[in-house]
């Protein structure tokens, strides 16, 4: 009873399906492990629950387990869990491709419709639970632009859809003849998974030694924007971010702007040269 209150509660502030699914997940082992009714929970049992996942789990994974508690503890159990010392969360640069790798994942797909979703995480930077979530009435083929609605924050956001893309993209969907809800399916949303799964069979076959997710096409969108001298708040636009701290990680990824930096050393023997 107490997780579908957690489900009910997450959902109506508005939290995405991968949050409230992950919330749930560490919730439901809290109350596996501890076996205690909710009236004798105290912070003590979250404190031995946490401790025991620093010899097996990132710290990454402990702050989000601990975020699912704090959740849990204040708007199910209506307790006050107070402060509990946690380590700071590791920052690790994202995953990022080269334009000749993005290019060579787009080549290798086994299909038209996986073509045209990989190609378009990329060219839009969508988060995939919005790509999933993606419906036909969102998109405008002759302005070349499309809305997510209710993204992260639950904000609604306007995005650029690739000239390139966008005759491809209209020419499939016509040639389906057929009545659909979502762009890239009929009347139910694509699963997360699903495009996932379609992206490691692709990174496979395009032999490509780095980790690539949907997230890491994200990454490249933004990074290569940079790179070609994008504004970073015009990014920060269109990745939805609500600040600009978090799409400022693009400006320590950009290997192509700190190759193209000229070396003080090749200047200083030019000149000794001269």
């Amino acid at each position: 009873m107490s997780l579908d209150i957690l489900k009910s509660e997450l959902k109506l502030r508005g939290f995405s399906p991968l949050t409230v699914r992950n919330y749930t997940f560490f919730v439901e082992k809290f109350l596996q492990k501890t076996n205690k009714p909710h009236n004798q929970l105290d912070q003590n049992d979250v404190k031995m629950f946490l401790s025991e996942m620093f010899d097996t789990k990132s710290k990454n994974t402990i702050m989000l387990a601990a975020a699912s508690l704090k959740f849990f503890y204040s708007e199910v159990l209506k307790k006050d869990l107070g402060s509990i010392p946690l380590p700071k969360k590791e920052k690790k640069l994202p995953e990022v491709l080269s334009q000749d790798e993005v290019l060579k994942l787009i080549d290798s797909t086994d299909t038209l419709k996986s073509r045209l979703i990989i190609s378009f995480l990329y060219s839009t930077g969508l988060r995939v639970s919005e790509l999933v979530n993606l419906k036909l009435d969102d998109i405008n083929f002759k302005e070349k632009t499309g809305w997510v609605r209710r993204g992260k924050g639950s904000k609604d956001r306007l995005f650029a859809i690739s000239e390139n893309l966008a005759g491809e993209l209209q020419e499939y969907i016509n040639d389906k003849g057929i009545e659909r809800e979502y762009v890239f399916s009929k009347e139910k949303p694509l699963t997360t998974r699903n495009i996932q799964k379609i992206i490691q069979g692709t990174r496979k076959r395009a032999n490509i030694n780095k980790k690539v997710t949907p997230h890491t096409l994200r990454h490249s969108f933004a990074t290569h924007l940079l790179e070609q001298g994008t504004d970073i708040r015009v990014i920060q636009a269109m990745l939805g971010h609500a600040s600009l701290s978090t799409t400022q990680v693009y400006t320590h990824i950009s290997s192509e702007q700190i190759k193209r930096v000229k070396n003080p050393f090749d200047s200083l023997m030019q000149r000794n040269n001269s």
